[in-house]
């Protein structure tokens, strides 16, 4: 049968046509589908390099005023104030009045408490409690957290807090009526902290209203962060941290 069927397509122009296409196109389907399983293997091994690039890109964004000199063989900035390693979220609540973060790493990974936790689009929230291999984070949708924040071009001052209203918006509240304000604005970390350092992103002013009886604006901050769909995260660490603390505890011990 396979005998006749071959001499009937060589004596035929037009069945060797149609066999020679029909061929062709089984062939490139069985490559095709071939190379993207390839690529789908590939994903993961290629992702875990985008992601260590990404970074070692970010950890010179953060200590760029320090003139840090970049290790090419590490993810570490040599004599840097702050380096960021990459961790992946497990699980993210936004829907209550205090909503928290698991993370995949813990205090064997290099996890404490105190650190803050931003994506590629801005803050996230700070580390609250450690275990040997994950680590709880407080969100910034959370009712009990208070960050320092900044008005971008004008460096007034505030405090980014939360109204357990909106899971992508935030409030920036008692930032004095000196301050020019406009919607679209942005606003950054004002790193007065031991955790996050200066200018990470935030978001932009949506709306904001000056409270006449005590003189400063409240501000409502739509959030670069998309917090209801988060997956890669970074872990801040700030080096000099015991250093910082130890003048912080003696000077408050003082007063």
């Amino acid at each position: 049968m396979f005998v006749a069927l071959f001499l009937t397509v060589e004596a035929h122009s037009y069945h060797t046509s149609k066999w020679v296409s029909s061929t062709n196109f089984i062939s490139a389907s069985i490559f095709e589908f071939k190379s993207g399983i390839t690529d789908y293997i590939g994903l993961y091994s290629e992702n875990e390099k985008l992601t260590l690039e990404n970074t070692r890109l970010r950890n010179k964004l953060l200590n760029l005023e320090e003139n840090a000199i970049f290790d090419q063989d590490s993810l570490i900035l040599k004599d840097s104030t702050f380096i960021s390693f990459p961790v992946k979220l497990i699980s993210n609540s936004y829907l209550k009045t205090d909503n928290y973060l698991l993370l995949n790493k813990g205090e064997k990974d290099g996890m404490y408490e105190n650190m803050g936790i931003i994506s590629s689009q801005g803050i996230v929230g700070i580390v609250e409690e450690t275990t040997a291999n994950y680590a709880r984070v407080i969100s910034i949708l959370n009712s009990n957290i208070s960050i320092n924040a900044k008005l971008k071009k004008s460096n007034h001052f505030g405090s980014l807090t939360w109204n357990a209203k909106q899971p992508n918006f935030v409030e920036l509240v008692d930032v004095p009526r000196s301050a020019v304000i406009k919607v679209g604005d942005s606003v950054v970390t004002g790193g007065n902290s031991l955790i996050f350092p200066e200018n990470l992103p935030i978001g932009e002013i949506s709306d904001f209203q000056l409270n006449e009886n005590q003189g400063y604006y409240d501000i409502s901050i739509k959030l670069f962060n998309d917090m209801t769909s988060l997956k890669n995260l970074y872990a801040i660490q700030f080096n000099r941290r015991e250093e910082a603390s130890f003048l912080l505890e003696n000077k408050q011990a003082d007063e």
